[in-house]
């Protein structure tokens, strides 16, 4: 299903391309036709359709190596969905040497964020590890720690990574500011399926950084979007995004036998609740319809 472009453990990073392909580009074989996505994709379809906003979804089947998408190519904010690039350019660095999970920043005032977080209101030149930040950043979207991390992996490095996967949409136009240019973070819901595809697969840096990457998302503590109406237990590895405007979650759902990516952006929307619904409504259908895969429900 993968091709690996790089081994692991070197001072450069592994790049991977990715087999999988939306149902957009045809594909009739029987495998596609039998596949959970054939039955998913006119249902959400339809619920696009009727959702306000601009709104995209990309599904991809980790099993079967299929995908489908709604706008998956529409260049949309990323909101705080951007921090995952960011965790995978530190454990990219991690892996060159650069420094280590133990090594330690000290917080400056040009760190501090007041969204997300409460980092934000800890003493100047107080020091964290990098784990710890990383853990903040993800789990409970602190964005204090995300900009202390961009200080010290570099903002241009982590574009140039996501280039270097094929990512060319995905983009941290700055540091991450609840007050400044919010919309200068962008992805497509394409290009974070994509990426999480990569780390599920074990196919960027080393198999230990994916494990604990994946790690990280599953303690996630924002669980009202795609986790909201599945059973509790489930494991999912997730991130979510927010701004006054838009609600994004991606993730990796681990179903039993049948585990899945699924990315889900609203943007533009003049109610936050129409975007919780649509979200929740979507990783409903879509865990419906793996289910059917699934040995549990057997």
């Amino acid at each position: 299903m993968w091709r690996t472009i790089a081994a692991a453990l070197t001072c450069c990073l592994l790049l991977a391309a990715s087999n999988i392909q939306p149902a957009a580009i045809a594909d009739t074989t029987d495998a596609w036709l039998g596949s959970p996505l054939t039955a998913l994709e006119p249902q959400l379809q339809r619920l696009a359709t009727l959702s306000p906003g601009i709104v995209a979804i990309s599904v991809a089947d980790l099993s079967g190596g299929h995908a489908i998408a709604i706008n998956g190519d529409v260049n949309l904010p990323a909101a705080s969905t951007i921090k995952i690039p960011v965790m995978v350019e530190v454990f990219r660095q991690i892996a060159q040497g650069r420094f280590s999970l133990d090594s330690t920043v000290a917080l400056t005032d040009a760190d501090r964020d007041s969204g997300y977080g409460s980092l934000c209101d800890a003493p100047w030149g107080n020091r964290y590890t990098v784990d710890q930040l990383v853990r903040l950043m993800i789990t409970q979207s602190d964005n204090t720690a995300a900009n202390m991390l961009i200080r010290l992996v570099g903002r241009q490095n982590v574009n140039a990574t996501m280039d270097g996967l094929g990512l060319s949409q995905t983009r941290l136009g700055d540091s991450i500011r609840s007050d400044g240019d919010i919309r200068s973070l962008r992805t497509t819901a394409n290009e974070m399926m994509r990426l999480l595809i990569m780390i599920a697969e074990r196919r960027i840096i080393t198999d230990d950084a994916c494990d604990r990457m994946l790690a990280i998302l599953t303690e996630q503590r924002h669980n009202t979007l795609i986790p909201k109406d599945l059973p509790k237990g489930l494991a999912i590895a997730h991130k979510t995004g927010t701004l006054h405007d838009t609600l994004n979650d991606v993730g990796v759902v681990y179903l039993e036998g049948a585990p899945y990516v699924i990315c889900v952006f609203a943007t533009h929307l003049e109610d936050l609740d129409d975007g919780e619904k649509f979200i929740r409504t979507a990783s409903k259908l879509t865990y419906r319809a793996f289910l059917t895969e699934s040995p549990a429900a057997r």
